[in-house]
Parts: structure tokens; sequence; C-alpha cells
């Protein structure tokens, strides 16, 4: 009861903002839900998922619970199937997809050679994806992790950094080193780096690389440009893996071309090649973090039809024909007469 209720009965809590019209009483090792029959039917379907979860011997918060509850209310799967694949334990923390999208995510992942995974800040693309990494080399399906994403200042430029050049791109690969530390024994990564097992290197260096035998992910994969794109899948090699993760809301290219947002386009009908999709549903951090990127995915949508509206182009820039305006036939100007200048 102590692990269903969450500590201070935050859970408890969780459950009756699911269900507004349902008051959960807990009373020593029972539950009563008092309310509407309907919502006690659908609050009590929740709780008997979430104990089968706690049985099972899986931690459940908050994020567990707002997804269970959206699972069965679409109808998309058992909460407690869903939610209880481990992928990888580390320290006493186990490490598994707290959503649909997560999960179907990690599904094309053993399914596919290469996987895009796109979506916002913090659905955990490349959480997962490194989690995935892990497994695979503790398994011995792979030989090597290769972590890369480009040298790209988010909106800022840091200038010429001090130190050795380990130092200087050390910085833009932080965010690496701090999920696979989370996931191994820190004392073993320092050796697995020095040994080649694990690498973490910026994108420029896979020029003229054969990954053989690897997992490889590339990281803020929409701040890379199409010719690194194409450059850095072409490194694929016999008995590897690629996850390519990104969110195309956050280019930070001074020209805004993403090889993220091309390669959709380009790649989209090749076999052994699939997109995953997540959305402000899969977050996992903050509650508020889902509130804000369904707030500035709204602003997008709203700015880009203002846009249609004045000048009358799609959010790729083309220009559509604007309703009750029929397509005017334009004559090509007559060229100007030669202008003869003397000194």
């Amino acid at each position: 009861m102590v692990r269903l209720l969450g500590p201070q009965d935050r859970l408890l809590t969780t459950i009756e903002k699911q269900f507004p019209g349902v008051r959960v009483l807990a009373r020593g090792n029972e539950l009563s839900l008092v309310g509407d029959a309907g919502e006690v039917r659908a609050a009590r379907q929740l709780v008997e998922e979430l104990v089968e979860m706690v049985r099972n011997g899986q931690e459940i918060g908050p994020v567990e619970v707002q997804a269970s509850a959206r699972m069965l209310d679409e109808g998309t799967g058992k909460p407690a199937d869903v939610l209880s694949q481990a992928i990888v334990s580390s320290r006493g923390k186990t490490i598994r997809p707290k959503t649909l999208g997560q999960k179907q995510y990690v599904d094309a992942i053993d399914d596919n050679t290469i996987v895009f995974g796109i979506g916002p800040a913090g659905t955990g693309k490349t959480y997962l994806a490194m989690a995935k990494a892990v497994q695979a080399l503790q398994r011995k399906e792979v030989n090597r992790i290769i972590l890369t994403r480009p040298a790209v200042e988010a909106g800022e430029r840091l200038g010429f950094l001090p130190g050795t050049l380990t130092d200087k791109i050390d910085p833009y690969l932080r965010p690496l080193y701090d999920a696979l530390n989370e996931m191994m024994d820190p004392e073993l990564v320092p050796k697995l780096l020095a040994a080649g097992t694990v690498e973490v290197a910026p994108l420029a260096y896979m020029r003229g690389r054969t990954l053989n035998d690897s997992f490889i992910i590339l990281d803020e994969a929409q701040n890379t440009t199409p010719e690194q794109m194409k450059m850095f899948l072409t490194r694929l090699g016999f008995g590897s893996k690629m996850v390519v993760t990104g969110d195309i809301t956050q280019v930070d290219l001074p020209n805004g071309a993403s090889g993220l947002q091309l390669v959709t386009r380009v790649l989209g009908s090749i076999d052994d090649i699939h997109f995953a999709r997540l959305g402000s549903e899969d977050v996992v951090r903050h509650t508020l973090v889902g509130r804000i990127v369904d707030a500035y995915t709204k602003y997008d949508a709203e700015q880009q039809a203002r846009r249609f509206e004045r000048d009358g182009t799609d959010a790729s820039g083309n220009r559509a024909e604007r309703r009750g305006h029929a397509p005017q036939d334009h004559q090509p100007r007559s060229p100007r007469p030669e202008r003869r200048w003397g000194r």
C-alpha cells in the first residue's frame, strides 16, 4: 500500500486528478472509491493496473499513473504489460519505457537497423537509446558504443575554449557522459572509454569511417546539415545499429537548414528504417514541460496560419493558391534596353 500511494499519498492525489468526480479513501490496507459509477469503474481499473505493477516489483510515480490512465482511456494497451519492460538495471535503478510512445520507440530499435527518434524535449529519446546501447553491449550483440553529436551552441557563441581538444569538445558532449554514468558503473566508464569500447566524439570526426559491430547514436540531429546527415548515415557497417534523435522545433543552425527535417522526406519509404515520433504525452519530465511543448506547438500553428493568410505560403515556403483567388498568368517582362556608358 505504501508503494501504491507513494510518499505522503502523492500518487493517491494523482489518481484523484485523473478522475475529478471520484474521491479515493485509504484506510489500512483498503481503498474505497466514491463517486459517479462510470468514473468509479474507470478509477478501479486504473488502481488494479497499478497494483499489478507494484506486485511485479515496478516502482511507480506520477508519470506512470498518468500514462496508465491515458492508455486505459484510449484502449491502446494494458499498462502493466506495456510499462513493465526493463531495458537495463544499474545500482538498483531499472530503466524502462514509461509511456506507450516510448514503448513503441524501444520496440522499433529492436526491429530496425536505423531508427529516428523525433520529439520534443523530455520524451526520453536519447536516454532510452543509450539504455538500449548499454543493453546491447552487455548482451555482446555489439562490440562497442559510439555516441556523437554536432558541436553547435544553443543560440550563443562561447568563443574559443581553453585546454586540449578533448577539453574543448567535452562541454558539447556532456549530456552523453551524464547518461552513460547513470546506466553503468562510474568506475567502469573511464576504462571503457580508454579501451575504445565506448567512444564519445563530435560528428565532424565521423568522416571516412566504417562502423562495424557498433551501436551508434547521433544526438541533437536537428543541428546537422543535410550533408552531415548523409555523411553520418553512410558510416553504417555490418552488424551495427543506428539511432538518430532530435527535436525539429529546436534548430540552432544559423541558416535553419536541418538535415533531420530533410531526411524524413528522403528516407521515409525505405525498409528497415523507422521514424518514431514522440509527443507531449510522452514527456517524462516535470508536468509543466508537456504544457510548455503544447503551448509552443499551438503558437507555431497560429503563426503558420497567419503567414498563409498574409503571403500565401505554407510551412515549407511553397506558394499555395489562396481561397477565392484564381492563379494569374504572369507574362515575362521584356528585357530592358542595354545602356551604354561613356567615360
